[in-house]
């Protein structure tokens, strides 16, 4: 009768001691090590994962075990005396018992079966308490270490080359969720296992940042290289491997073939659906289109639509997405900066009409965001300057410390330096996870999430007026304008001293943002301009709303703002009568 494999068992012979301990190849373990996560390797059988882990845990000073020789000793028999008088579904049980106990303890290197990765609960361990590594060996060598061997149950009785295939084809999809990949050569044991520890110390988890909604909470994960490996990220939280992709197709051109194989990897199956790029996308014909392409492709209730763009592919696909069969899962990709740091987080999707930006749309939450920051270093530099507007305003809403960052490091981000660009998409996307965790609706009666529309009664305006096809101004160009006039409008209205309007003026125009309206290029009509406000979503009744400020950190919501005050206003600053 097989043991009770929840039951503790004795150590295992060569574990030893955690303790941390240098590469032989010279340098310190990484943070893949250090964060105490165990070390887990997966792959077929002849990976050389037992082998390979002896040699990674005696350089990383980390204890080894093996899995199937913890099963063999807590069931009292052999492998393959398991499968032979209790089948492999208990077997698969009791791995899994085996290996959540493992992974509960100390941090270990720990070679696993062949099978355990393609466990569900096993997988989603592996991904909460460890580091897993796919030894990725050819199939002909993987046939030459196995064949002749008769302590491999899969293989009783069968062809191995033709029984190695076929577990090839149904596991390399699920083995490609791992962390690391290493694909293994015909090599001496210490040389892969050096390969091993150099990919191993090279990984660096993503930044993850948690929107902690009541219902729909989800992660945003920031990091260079997300899109090629979207299909491991995304494998775990989706209903099914299903998608429809909707992309802009200028990104497509650039980045489409990556995300294609990131997603085929994994096993994911499905269409691409371009859209051309532009505000003009976000329009009830391009609406219309999109939805009918996607119906006619088929669709069910798990598949998932996967927005590749910047924020009018988001917003678009997010709409399409959750009106289409009354609700698809959704995933959010943003390729420029602006969506990274705003639009792709927070759930608001939607399209631009006549009457002005974003009257018709949804709330509709992704399961995911995957920012990918390698992509922002194809970007022209004017989008990299719209971005940073948003980036920006999380610093002049309520978090001064954080706009004194953006002062010292607001030209390396439109610069396109690498370091600066995570730092800015990490910390613009934790200011909106808080706003949106607290208002996610945007019902809070102050304040709320509607700070975040500080500038935006200015800059959907302009933009309305200047048509949306970017001309004129892209999106992020208006929100700067928007907050430079915002905080200009405050302190005609007593609100906010001139030294902090300057402030933030100076710093916009620093990043070559435009601040004033003769910055356009263009003339602008104050009549018109407040017609457009009064027909912007944030309006009530008619009456106009601003997010207006007291200072840098310091926005409140002010409503029923006079439009002799604004069209005196916007006359000062040179619009027309």
């Amino acid at each position: 009768m097989m043991r009770d494999l929840l039951a503790p068992c004795p150590a295992a012979p060569d574990s030893r001691p955690i303790q941390s301990s240098p590469d032989a190849a010279g340098g310190e373990p990484g943070p893949a090590v250090a964060d105490g996560r165990s070390i887990v390797l997966v792959g077929l059988m002849g990976a050389g994962k037992s082998a390979i882990g002896r040699r990674l845990a005696a350089r990383l000073g980390l204890p080894f075990v093996d899995a199937d020789a913890e099963i063999e000793r807590a069931a009292g028999m052999s492998i393959r005396d398991i499968f032979a008088s209790l089948g492999e579904p208990a077997f698969r049980a009791g791995e899994r018992r085996v290996i959540a106990r493992l992974l509960a303890g100390p941090q270990i290197v720990l070679a696993t079966g062949g099978g355990a990765f393609m466990d569900p609960e096993t997988r989603a361990l592996v991904r909460a308490r460890g580091r897993s590594i796919w030894l990725k060996v050819d199939l002909p060598i993987l046939v030459r270490r196995v064949s002749g061997r008769n302590d491999r149950p899969l293989l009783a009785g069968g062809d191995p080359a033709a029984i190695l295939a076929e577990l090839a084809a149904k596991r390399y999809p699920v083995y490609a969720e791992a962390d690391v990949i290493v694909h293994c050569r015909d090599e001496a044991p210490e040389q892969t296992t050096t390969r091993v520890l150099n990919a191993l110390l090279a990984h660096r988890p993503p930044r993850t940042v948690r929107v902690p909604l009541s219902h729909n909470a989800y992660d945003v994960l920031i990091a260079p290289g997300l899109v090629r490996r979207a299909g491991a990220e995304l494998a775990p939280l989706l209903p099914s491997r299903r998608a429809v992709i909707v992309a802009d197709e200028a990104v497509w051109r650039l980045h489409g073939a990556v995300l294609e194989e990131g997603l085929a990897e994994t096993g994911f199956s499905g269409r691409t659906l371009l859209v051309p790029p532009g505000e003009g996308a976000k329009s009830f014909p391009a609406f219309q289109d999109l939805v009918e392409r996607m119906l006619a492709g088929g669709l069910d209730r798990r598949t998932a639509v996967i927005a590749f763009g910047g924020g009018v592919v988001g917003d678009l696909a997010g709409f399409a997405a959750a009106v289409a069969l009354r609700g698809l899962p959704f995933v959010q990709v943003p390729t420029t900066l602006l969506a990274q740091v705003d639009s792709s987080v927070g759930g608001k999707t939607g399209i631009n009409t006549a009457h002005g930006k974003n009257l018709v749309g949804a709330f509709h939450q992704p399961r995911a965001v995957l920012c990918d920051t390698a992509l922002l270093a194809t970007l022209p530099p004017r989008e990299l300057r719209a971005g940073y507007a948003e980036v920006a305003k999380y610093g002049l809403i309520d978090d001064a410390t954080f706009f004194a960052w953006c002062e010292a490091n607001g030209r390396a981000v439109v610069a396109g330096d690498a370091e600066a660009l995570a730092e800015a998409v990490a910390r613009s996307v934790a200011a909106k996870a808080r706003v949106v965790a607290a208002d996610e609706r945007e019902e809070a009666a102050e304040g709320g999430r509607a700070l975040l529309n500080l500038g935006h009664t200015f800059a959907h305006a302009v933009e309305a007026e200047a048509g949306y096809d970017g001309k004129v101004l892209l999106h992020g160009e208006a929100v700067g304008l928007g907050m430079a006039l915002a905080f200009r409008f405050s302190v005609r209205l007593g609100l906010c001293e001139a030294a902090e309007a300057e402030r933030v003026t100076a710093h916009l125009a620093a990043v070559g943002l435009p601040v004033r309206l003769a910055d356009t290029g263009r003339s602008w009509s104050a009549e018109r301009l407040i017609a457009r406000m009064r027909r912007d979503k944030k309006a009530a009744g008619g009456t106009l709303t601003f997010v207006l400020v007291r200072g840098v950190g310091r926005a409140f919501v002010a409503r029923d703002v006079a439009e002799e005050a604004v069209r005196g206003f916007l006359l000062e600053e040179g619009a027309t009568a």
